[in-house]
């Protein structure tokens, strides 16, 4: 097994699949990290659809109400490709490969600068980056902990359980799931699907840890965005 706590402020926040909000989770996070005096910051582990910057890394940023010295230097954003697709895809249609090792750097160097680093997945955790290597096993590989972003869309009781086995069977510390707000979704199903999954959790061995995120405005940032209660997943780094 991975030993996790070598690298226990890298924190990978992944999504049960593509399109569950995990971009306004992690801006959500990161400042509710901040307002409570934890020197956090967020990366985009890969970004693709974009040339020249990462419009999730932005997101982040307008939801901070902040930005930081290592953006300009590309710390933050390690590899951006143009076209909008998984990475190994996105890499291979620009005539590059996905630099795991860059992006292993700036994590690590931001693990040293900062209390908490916040790394955004592209996708869900089996995307592939390279030919022989997921998201996961790369993850795992770092010894990164992984917060896992769920919804009560129809599914994704099935694509949660997945994630979180396949996180499991390969070491990684889960400190929890983020129960994003998912609009049309029945009310009984959304409130089901969040205790069928903390239950799963606490049967298997995992912290029963389940944050809800309501629905986020981003009409007007940073100010207007609501108070999410983080507390379940991030208590060792908080007073």
């Amino acid at each position: 097994m991975n030993d996790c706590t070598r690298n226990g402020k890298a924190i990978l926040v992944g999504g049960i699949d593509t399109g569950v909000g995990k971009t306004v989770v992690c801006g959500l996070m990161a400042r509710y990290l901040l307002a409570r005096g934890v020197n956090a910051i967020t990366v985009k582990m890969v970004q693709t659809g974009n040339v020249g910057f990462s419009e999730d890394l932005n997101l982040h940023r307008a939801m901070m109400g902040r930005t930081f010295p290592e953006d300009a230097l590309g710390l933050t954003a390690p590899q951006i490709f143009s076209f909008p697709a998984s990475p190994l895809m996105a890499s291979r249609l620009d005539g590059k490969t996905v630099d795991v090792d860059r992006i292993a750097q700036c994590v690590t160097l931001l693990q040293s600068r900062y209390d908490v680093v916040l790394i955004e997945a592209a996708g869900g955790l089996a995307v592939p980056l390279t030919e022989d290597l997921l998201t996961v096993d790369f993850a795992a590989a770092q010894g990164w902990r992984l917060i896992l972003v769920s919804s009560g869309k129809l599914g994704s009781v099935n694509h949660t359980i997945l994630s979180l086995e396949s996180a499991q069977a390969r070491g990684l510390d889960v400190l929890g799931v983020a129960y994003n707000y998912c609009p049309d979704v029945d009310p009984a199903i959304d409130r089901d699907s969040a205790e069928y999954i903390t239950q799963y959790m606490r049967i298997n061995g995992l912290r029963p840890a389940l944050s809800v995120v309501p629905k986020v405005d981003l009409s007007q940032l940073p100010d207007g965005l609501p108070s999410v209660d983080f507390s379940a997943l991030f208590s060792e780094f908080t007073k």
